[in-house]
């Protein structure tokens, strides 16, 4: 079976002395028999050309970005009888199988009237070959043709990239390709610095060819320019240095806004870009520039999307879908407020004597069991999780959100938590696995509270004495107490039995009150 492959404007003439021929690129693996490397738009099994019944046949084998036949995608229409002069889109691969115009006689599939008539008429479609387009099986190689196939190419081309560094690689390879005379390309970033120019992808056979001073003047016209040594001289050094003899410079704009530039250039002397050259030359960065753009855009949303995925796992339901609103309006920013809160600490008590026996995996799966009812308890009455600090826990309640009943639900968690205990406790115990019991101590106070840090790293945290203070309850309190502050007594005594106490943690003496249960 004899094959004719063109890409990016060469072709290739392939005979393969097989009856069935797997299309495709090498993975690692199997090497296909038609191997169509380096078009990185063809799938590593992408399509089977096979002979049957007499006929030649196509099918395409689960690929990417398809199969077409004469302009018509087959990707989903099962096999595909070729005739004499069709031509095959693979990717960005064009494919002419030499089928003889009478093929031997003998039983053929079945076809549909429609796959009749597409054998039978070769529709116009501008193919990604470097050609441009065929009509009837007949390849067009104008320059304008080859232009028109490129612009048509690289939408697909840069939005197949997900790395920002191989697009735009990828952008210059295609511009330097593609225009008659350029021997060199770069395209520059503006960096945060002010006047700042960064080099990120550049085509040369030597060191990069730039001359900043023409690359600002692009920027500040936001205009491209052909730019000629024999009418304007050598207007710096980098021109001289690298022999730029003509050159195209063009910003990289969207919106108003100057992303940078991307230029060409030759050494050569008496080279000139035309006009035309020109033209193309701006339609080319203006596709740059929505791409760049839209990859920015996508990363910006990944990293958000990693951010909030991060942040919100933290907080209950409730306050998550508010904080989900708040980013989605842009107003999810670091800063912090300073207001009065809740504190709720829990530790698990004597848990480096209680594990000291036990496997890592044993005690990671004990923390797992008892967080895992704790953390919903602490969700079901709109706490928020500040940290996990080994075997305890840091909550806070009327954050980041006000809540007026913030105290009520700080100690109608801690109540719940230790019934979740009881419960945890019943079950690891029925399956002859270590028990915990934990202290709960509960106080409220001025803090700065928020979330703190850089945009991309932000943490929600508290700070301040009512953290330290509750601290303080929480390890004076005994295995299942609950310890809580006079100043959140006096807010929640019409709810909750409690008896009047007095810890003595190292700082001095305190006034506690230990919860006893709720009230009818």
């Amino acid at each position: 079976m004899r094959v004719t492959c063109s890409y990016q404007g060469k072709e290739t003439a392939v005979g393969i002395n097989k009856e069935t021929i797997l299309i495709g690129r090498p993975n690692g693996i199997e090497v296909p028999d038609l191997d169509l490397s380096p078009d990185i738009y063809v799938s590593r099994q992408h399509a089977l050309l096979y002979l049957k019944h007499g006929a030649y046949w196509i099918k395409d084998i689960g690929s990417r970005f398809g199969t077409k036949v004469n302009g018509r995608e087959i990707k989903h229409e099962g096999e595909w009888r070729l005739f004499p002069g069709d031509a095959v889109l693979l990717g960005g691969t064009t494919l002419w199988v030499d089928v003889p115009a009478q093929p031997p006689r003998g039983p053929l599939a079945p076809k549909s009237a429609e796959r009749e008539a597409a054998a039978e008429v070769h529709i116009l479609k501008a193919i990604d070959t470097g050609a441009a387009t065929v009509v009837a099986g007949r390849k067009l190689t104008s320059e304008g043709e080859r232009r028109l196939a490129l612009l048509f190419e690289l939408p697909m081309q840069f939005g197949a990239e997900t790395e920002l560094e191989a697009l735009l690689q990828l952008i210059m390879k295609r511009v330097v390709e593609v225009i008659p005379g350029a021997k060199r390309g770069a395209l520059l970033f503006c960096g945060h610095q002010p006047d700042s120019l960064l080099l990120k992808a550049y085509v040369s056979a030597e060191e990069p060819a730039v001359s900043e001073t023409l690359a600002r003047r692009a920027l500040a016209e936001r205009r491209g320019f052909i730019w000629r040594r024999q009418v304007e001289g050598d207007i710096s050094r980098s021109v001289k240095q690298h022999h730029i003899e003509t050159g195209m410079y063009a910003p990289l704009c969207w919106q108003d806004k100057a992303l940078g530039v991307i230029c060409v250039d030759t050494p050569e002397v008496g080279a000139v870009f035309a006009e035309d050259d020109l033209r193309f030359f701006m339609a080319v960065a203006q596709y740059a520039a929505v791409a760049v753009t839209n990859h920015q855009l996508q990363d910006d949303l990944r990293q958000n999307s990693r951010l909030l995925e991060r942040l919100l796992t933290n907080f209950s339901p409730k306050i998550r879908a508010v904080l989900l609103e708040r980013a989605r309006r842009g107003r999810l920013q670091p800063g912090g407020d300073k207001s009065q809160v809740t504190i709720l600490f829990c530790d698990i008590r004597n848990f480096t004597s209680r594990t000291a026996a036990m496997e890592t995996g044993e005690v990671v799966d004990m923390l797992n069991d008892y967080f895992a009812a704790l953390v919903q308890v602490i969700f079901q009455f709109d706490g928020t999780i500040d940290k996990f600090m080994g075997d305890a826990v840091l909550a806070v309640f009327g954050s980041p959100e006000p809540d007026a009943r913030q105290q009520e639900k700080a100690v109608r968690a801690a109540l719940a938590m230790q019934a979740a205990m009881v419960e945890v406790n019943r079950e690891r115990a029925a399956r002859g696995e270590v028990t915990c019991e934990v202290g709960i101590g509960v106080h409220c106070g001025e803090v700065l509270h928020g979330f703190i840090g850089a945009p991309e790293r932000l943490e929600f945290t508290v700070i301040g004495v009512a953290v330290n203070r509750a601290s303080r309850y929480c390890h004076s309190a005994r295995d299942g107490e609950i310890l809580i502050s006079p100043e959140v007594y006096q807010q929640v005594f019409k709810i909750v039995q409690a008896e009047k106490t007095v810890i003595s943690p190292k700082e001095g003496d305190l006034t506690a009150f230990r919860v006893t249960g709720p009230k009818e």
